[in-house]
Protein backbone atom coordinates (compact mmCIF):
# COMPACT_ATOMS: atom_id res chain seq x y z
CA UNK A 1 0.00 0.00 0.00
CA UNK A 2 3.20 2.40 0.73
CA UNK A 3 4.75 1.46 -2.44
CA UNK A 4 1.47 2.47 -4.09
CA UNK A 5 1.06 5.27 -2.16
CA UNK A 6 4.47 6.25 -3.08
CA UNK A 7 4.55 5.45 -7.08
CA UNK A 8 0.79 7.52 -7.43
CA UNK A 9 2.14 10.39 -5.67
CA UNK A 10 6.11 10.22 -7.52
CA UNK A 11 3.96 9.81 -11.07
CA UNK A 12 1.65 13.35 -10.74
CA UNK A 13 4.89 14.99 -9.58
CA UNK A 14 6.26 13.70 -12.91
CA UNK A 15 3.59 14.60 -14.78
CA UNK A 16 3.45 18.06 -13.67
CA UNK A 17 7.28 18.88 -14.08
CA UNK A 18 6.90 17.01 -17.87
CA UNK A 19 3.63 19.28 -18.63
CA UNK A 20 5.74 22.44 -17.16
CA UNK A 21 8.49 21.57 -19.70
CA UNK A 22 6.41 21.70 -22.52
CA UNK A 23 4.90 25.16 -21.40
CA UNK A 24 8.78 26.33 -22.55
CA UNK A 25 9.06 24.96 -25.44
CA UNK A 26 4.99 25.31 -27.38
CA UNK A 27 5.66 27.77 -30.03
CA UNK A 28 4.10 30.89 -29.23
CA UNK A 29 0.93 31.89 -29.96
CA UNK A 30 -0.15 33.66 -33.26
CA UNK A 31 0.27 37.83 -32.53
CA UNK A 32 -2.80 39.63 -32.39
CA UNK A 33 -2.66 42.44 -34.88
CA UNK A 34 -3.90 46.36 -33.49
CA UNK A 35 -6.63 47.39 -33.92
CA UNK A 36 -6.94 49.74 -36.05
CA UNK A 37 -9.73 52.80 -35.68
CA UNK A 38 -12.04 53.47 -39.02
CA UNK A 39 -11.70 57.04 -40.16
CA UNK A 40 -8.12 57.34 -38.59
CA UNK A 41 -5.20 57.93 -40.90
CA UNK A 42 -2.82 54.80 -40.99
CA UNK A 43 0.75 55.42 -40.33
CA UNK A 44 2.55 52.09 -40.70
CA UNK A 45 6.60 52.89 -39.16
CA UNK A 46 9.40 50.76 -41.03
CA UNK A 47 11.84 49.11 -38.48
CA UNK A 48 14.50 46.46 -39.04
CA UNK A 49 17.53 44.91 -37.18
CA UNK A 50 19.32 48.37 -35.90
CA UNK A 51 16.60 50.94 -35.95
CA UNK A 52 17.44 53.63 -33.76
CA UNK A 53 15.14 54.50 -30.75
CA UNK A 54 14.74 58.36 -31.29
CA UNK A 55 13.99 58.19 -35.03
CA UNK A 56 11.39 55.02 -34.77
CA UNK A 57 9.72 56.66 -31.44
CA UNK A 58 9.93 60.51 -31.41
CA UNK A 59 7.60 60.50 -34.69
CA UNK A 60 5.36 57.29 -32.81
CA UNK A 61 4.62 59.53 -29.51
CA UNK A 62 3.85 62.59 -31.68
CA UNK A 63 1.46 60.87 -33.78
CA UNK A 64 -0.01 58.32 -31.11
CA UNK A 65 -0.61 61.28 -29.40
CA UNK A 66 -3.26 62.54 -31.98
CA UNK A 67 -5.95 60.14 -30.76
CA UNK A 68 -6.24 62.18 -27.38
CA UNK A 69 -7.43 65.47 -29.66
CA UNK A 70 -10.96 65.57 -30.11
CA UNK A 71 -11.84 66.99 -33.78
CA UNK A 72 -9.40 66.00 -35.72
CA UNK A 73 -8.60 62.93 -37.94
CA UNK A 74 -6.78 61.01 -35.67
CA UNK A 75 -3.66 58.46 -36.43
CA UNK A 76 -3.56 54.34 -36.34
CA UNK A 77 0.25 53.51 -35.30
CA UNK A 78 1.72 50.28 -35.88
CA UNK A 79 4.90 48.70 -37.16
CA UNK A 80 5.61 46.92 -40.30
CA UNK A 81 8.98 44.45 -40.68
CA UNK A 82 9.84 41.80 -42.77
CA UNK A 83 9.02 39.50 -39.19
CA UNK A 84 7.01 38.93 -36.78
CA UNK A 85 10.16 38.31 -34.64
CA UNK A 86 11.54 40.82 -31.98
CA UNK A 87 13.64 43.13 -33.80
CA UNK A 88 16.46 44.64 -32.03
CA UNK A 89 17.22 48.37 -32.03
CA UNK A 90 20.22 49.42 -32.08
CA UNK A 91 20.39 50.64 -28.57
CA UNK A 92 19.11 46.79 -27.72
CA UNK A 93 15.59 47.41 -27.57
CA UNK A 94 13.29 44.66 -28.77
CA UNK A 95 10.35 45.29 -30.29
CA UNK A 96 7.41 43.15 -31.25
CA UNK A 97 6.47 44.11 -35.18
CA UNK A 98 2.54 44.33 -35.59
CA UNK A 99 2.67 43.55 -39.26
CA UNK A 100 5.11 41.12 -41.24
CA UNK A 101 4.99 43.24 -45.19
CA UNK A 102 6.43 39.58 -46.70
CA UNK A 103 3.47 37.69 -45.29
CA UNK A 104 0.73 39.49 -44.27
CA UNK A 105 -2.18 41.32 -45.51
CA UNK A 106 -1.54 44.76 -44.34
CA UNK A 107 -4.27 47.50 -43.29
CA UNK A 108 -4.01 51.12 -46.44
CA UNK A 109 -0.88 52.72 -45.45
CA UNK A 110 -1.69 56.51 -45.41
CA UNK A 111 1.85 58.11 -44.09
CA UNK A 112 4.77 55.91 -44.28
CA UNK A 113 7.21 56.31 -41.71
CA UNK A 114 10.96 55.22 -42.20
CA UNK A 115 13.31 56.01 -39.01
CA UNK A 116 16.65 55.28 -39.33
CA UNK A 117 18.76 52.06 -38.79
CA UNK A 118 22.67 51.41 -38.15
CA UNK A 119 22.67 49.47 -41.86
CA UNK A 120 20.83 52.29 -44.13
CA UNK A 121 23.93 53.29 -45.86
CA UNK A 122 24.89 49.69 -46.80
CA UNK A 123 23.61 46.42 -46.04
CA UNK A 124 20.01 47.72 -46.29
CA UNK A 125 20.43 49.45 -49.51
CA UNK A 126 20.68 45.86 -51.17
CA UNK A 127 17.52 44.78 -49.20
CA UNK A 128 15.37 44.73 -52.68
CA UNK A 129 12.58 42.99 -50.65
CA UNK A 130 12.72 45.83 -48.14
CA UNK A 131 12.82 48.40 -51.13
CA UNK A 132 10.10 47.09 -53.13
CA UNK A 133 7.77 47.00 -50.11
CA UNK A 134 8.65 50.77 -50.07
CA UNK A 135 8.09 51.78 -53.57
CA UNK A 136 4.34 49.79 -53.37
CA UNK A 137 3.46 51.89 -50.33
CA UNK A 138 4.55 55.14 -51.78
CA UNK A 139 1.84 54.71 -55.10
CA UNK A 140 -1.34 55.39 -52.60
CA UNK A 141 0.52 57.13 -49.63
CA UNK A 142 -0.62 60.33 -48.89
CA UNK A 143 2.88 60.99 -47.11
CA UNK A 144 6.21 59.17 -47.34
CA UNK A 145 8.49 60.18 -44.41
CA UNK A 146 11.93 59.84 -43.38
CA UNK A 147 14.15 60.36 -40.40
CA UNK A 148 17.93 61.04 -40.15
CA UNK A 149 19.17 58.48 -42.64
CA UNK A 150 15.90 56.57 -43.52
CA UNK A 151 16.40 59.74 -46.51
CA UNK A 152 19.10 56.86 -47.95
CA UNK A 153 15.97 54.34 -48.15
CA UNK A 154 14.12 56.94 -50.17
CA UNK A 155 16.39 57.84 -52.12
CA UNK A 156 17.20 54.35 -53.10
CA UNK A 157 14.01 53.19 -53.50
CA UNK A 158 14.00 56.15 -56.50
CA UNK A 159 11.38 58.02 -54.55
CA UNK A 160 13.15 61.33 -54.29
CA UNK A 161 14.39 62.07 -57.22
CA UNK A 162 11.73 65.25 -58.52
CA UNK A 163 12.16 66.54 -55.16
CA UNK A 164 14.42 68.46 -52.36
CA UNK A 165 15.18 66.47 -49.43
CA UNK A 166 18.14 65.79 -46.16
CA UNK A 167 19.23 63.76 -44.07
CA UNK A 168 21.77 63.26 -41.52
CA UNK A 169 24.30 66.61 -40.90
CA UNK A 170 27.39 64.51 -40.86
CA UNK A 171 26.26 62.27 -43.78
CA UNK A 172 24.90 65.07 -46.19
CA UNK A 173 28.13 64.66 -48.37
CA UNK A 174 27.91 60.64 -48.45
CA UNK A 175 24.50 61.64 -49.36
CA UNK A 176 25.64 64.13 -52.28
CA UNK A 177 28.47 61.07 -53.52
CA UNK A 178 25.65 58.41 -53.39
CA UNK A 179 22.93 59.66 -54.49
CA UNK A 180 24.34 62.79 -57.39
CA UNK A 181 21.19 63.15 -58.94
CA UNK A 182 19.32 64.80 -56.10
CA UNK A 183 18.48 68.25 -54.54
CA UNK A 184 20.50 67.72 -51.33
CA UNK A 185 19.10 70.60 -48.69
CA UNK A 186 21.43 70.77 -45.76
CA UNK A 187 21.95 73.43 -42.65
CA UNK A 188 17.72 72.47 -42.19
CA UNK A 189 16.00 70.46 -39.56
CA UNK A 190 13.66 69.10 -42.03
CA UNK A 191 12.49 69.40 -45.83
CA UNK A 192 9.12 68.96 -46.84
CA UNK A 193 8.29 69.03 -50.77
CA UNK A 194 5.32 67.43 -52.39
CA UNK A 195 4.51 64.08 -50.11
CA UNK A 196 7.91 63.66 -49.10
CA UNK A 197 8.92 64.78 -45.55
CA UNK A 198 12.77 64.26 -44.76
CA UNK A 199 14.09 64.95 -41.16
CA UNK A 200 17.95 65.26 -40.19
CA UNK A 201 16.94 62.85 -36.94
CA UNK A 202 17.91 62.64 -33.65
CA UNK A 203 15.67 65.15 -30.94
CA UNK A 204 14.59 66.57 -34.47
CA UNK A 205 12.40 64.16 -35.36
CA UNK A 206 9.98 65.43 -32.84
CA UNK A 207 9.70 68.95 -34.77
CA UNK A 208 9.53 66.94 -38.17
CA UNK A 209 6.37 64.84 -36.56
CA UNK A 210 5.15 67.96 -35.26
CA UNK A 211 4.93 70.14 -38.48
CA UNK A 212 2.99 67.06 -40.38
CA UNK A 213 1.04 67.73 -37.83
CA UNK A 214 0.19 70.98 -37.78
CA UNK A 215 0.10 70.87 -41.78
CA UNK A 216 -2.61 68.48 -41.56
CA UNK A 217 -4.49 69.66 -38.38
CA UNK A 218 -3.03 73.30 -37.38
CA UNK A 219 -0.69 75.40 -34.69
CA UNK A 220 -3.76 74.65 -31.93
CA UNK A 221 -3.41 70.78 -32.30
CA UNK A 222 0.12 71.03 -32.94
CA UNK A 223 1.15 72.96 -29.80
CA UNK A 224 -1.34 70.67 -27.99
CA UNK A 225 0.79 67.88 -28.48
CA UNK A 226 3.71 69.32 -27.64
CA UNK A 227 3.23 70.68 -24.95
CA UNK A 228 1.85 67.16 -24.22
CA UNK A 229 5.49 66.15 -24.75
CA UNK A 230 6.98 68.95 -22.92
CA UNK A 231 8.28 70.32 -26.45
CA UNK A 232 9.00 74.41 -27.07
CA UNK A 233 7.35 74.80 -30.65
CA UNK A 234 6.94 77.55 -32.75
CA UNK A 235 7.26 76.82 -36.39
CA UNK A 236 8.01 80.14 -37.69
CA UNK A 237 11.05 79.40 -35.28
CA UNK A 238 11.98 75.89 -35.92
CA UNK A 239 11.96 76.15 -39.80
CA UNK A 240 14.68 78.83 -39.15
CA UNK A 241 16.96 76.86 -36.94
CA UNK A 242 19.94 74.78 -38.75
CA UNK A 243 20.26 71.28 -37.09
Amino acid sequence: MRFTLFYLIFSLLLNACQTNGDKDTLPESKRETPALVEGRYNVAFLIMEGTYNTEFTAPYDIFQHTQYRQGIKAMNTFTVANTLEPITTFEGVRVLPDFDYTQDQLPRIDILVVPSAEHHLDTDLEDTTMLNFVKQVDQEALFVTSHCDGAFVLAKAGLLNDVASTTFPSDIEQYRKMFPQLEVIDSVLFVHDGKYITSAGGAKSFEAALYLCEYLYGKEIAVSLSKGLVIDWDLDTVAKVSP
